[in-house]
């Protein structure tokens, strides 16, 4: 896989990012327990943050090692084939500390090319 087909799952990642934040810009932990429609949304956005990361070559990876491409692909899984046993507390704070740095990598790469 090229650099350029790269850049989509990157974007897409950054779109998912921005995403997984708006959505809890305003809300609390609390929300995720008693807003169905709030948890499954925000898990979503994590997901797809997660493949679109399982899609970046390691080519493109090596060149952006600072980005912890193994637990982001990690955490897509934990929450796939763990559907049932989603840790709203990682996932919160997944949203609240790991993902805004992750943005901010993200627009670096995206707006460098």
């Amino acid at each position: 896989m090229s650099r350029h087909d790269d850049m989509v799952s990157l974007r897409q990642m950054l779109e998912y990012a921005e995403t997984s934040v708006r959505l809890a810009t305003g809300r609390s932990r609390e929300d995720l327990d008693k807003d169905e429609m709030f948890g499954l949304a925000l898990t979503r956005a994590v997901e797809v943050i997660g493949e679109a990361a399982g899609r970046v070559s390691q080519a493109s990876r090596d060149l952006d090692s600072d980005i912890p491409w193994h637990q982001i692909s990690g955490t897509r899984n934990r929450l796939i084939h763990g559907y049932d046993q989603v840790d709203y507390d990682r996932l919160w704070n997944i949203v609240q500390t790991d993902v805004p740095e992750l943005i901010e990598r993200l627009k670096a790469i995206v707006e460098d090319d």
